[in-house]
């Protein structure tokens, strides 16, 4: 067999394989809801828990509970351990800016969130997806959420840091339109809010120079429940209800 041949051969494999369509994230679990506010965690393989199943979601369903918030994650993904007792998002690995732009609007449809939490634009940097049109696609995902959910308060946050130099000058470069891009939408009306993201987590806290390891994640719990917190309603309200549901344990994500 020769060199050329087996060269051939695994081209043909690998057109193969990416013509294979992604499997679509099993449905939620409807018993998992607790009736609280709907929050949905939107954004790419650092939503879904990429290397730490759940994410952030787990420190931070834990941080509402404990304080009392009833919360009611949504979204037609459903991933985490045991410990989340609620597996519900709308994290997408691999998927960049556009590929949720085309997508969200029936997903918001779908979960009608009170809470958009998105953390987008990584794989726009590590695909070097037309860099400089980066801020004007999240600018215009963020009018179509606002479309779609008009009275839902959306979190938009600054990407978290990357280890290779190169793609950390290109995030740099993303973030700092963000905060621009946020207080234009929320100067005309909008419910917008900035999460300083990239400030709460460090290249220390990766696990593979992308993605969070679980130190990262719950720096990136601790962001999201402060930003909640800042914004009344966006998690509920405090105090004891009268029916208060704690995390536990729940059915396994694999179904």
């Amino acid at each position: 067999m020769t060199s050329r041949f087996i060269r051939l051969t695994a081209a043909l494999l690998m057109v193969a394989l990416s013509a294979v369509p992604a499997l679509p994230h099993p449905v939620a679990a409807p018993d998992e809801s607790n009736g609280g506010v709907r929050i949905m965690p939107l954004g790419d393989s650092i939503t879904d828990g990429f290397n730490v199943p759940g994410g952030y979601r787990v420190n931070l369903w834990r941080s509402l509970a404990d304080a009392d918030h009833l919360v009611d994650f949504v979204g037609s993904g459903f991933n985490g351990p045991a410990e989340l007792a609620d597996h519900d998002h709308e994290g997408h690995p691999g998927w960049r800016i556009d590929e949720i732009d085309a997508q969200v609007s029936g997903w918001i449809g779908a979960a009608s969130p009170r809470t958009v939490l998105l953390h987008i634009g990584t794989n726009d940097i590590v695909q070097n997806r037309d860099l400089g049109g980066a801020p004007a696609r999240l600018s215009a995902l963020i009018d179509r959420i606002a479309a779609a959910a008009p009275q839902a308060e959306l979190f938009v946050a600054t990407i978290i840091p990357l280890a290779d130099p190169v793609l950390e000058a290109r995030a740099v470069a993303y973030n700092a339109a963000i905060p621009g891009i946020v207080r234009s939408k929320a100067a005309a009306g909008g419910h917008v809010h900035l999460v300083d993201m990239h400030a709460a987590v460090t290249t220390a806290d990766l696990a593979d120079g992308v993605h969070p390891n679980r130190t990262g994640y719950d720096r990136m719990a601790s962001a999201w429940y402060a930003a909640l917190s800042s914004v009344p309603g966006s998690a509920g309200e405090d105090g004891a209800p009268p029916a208060r549901r704690r995390p536990g344990p729940a059915r396994p994500a694999a179904r």
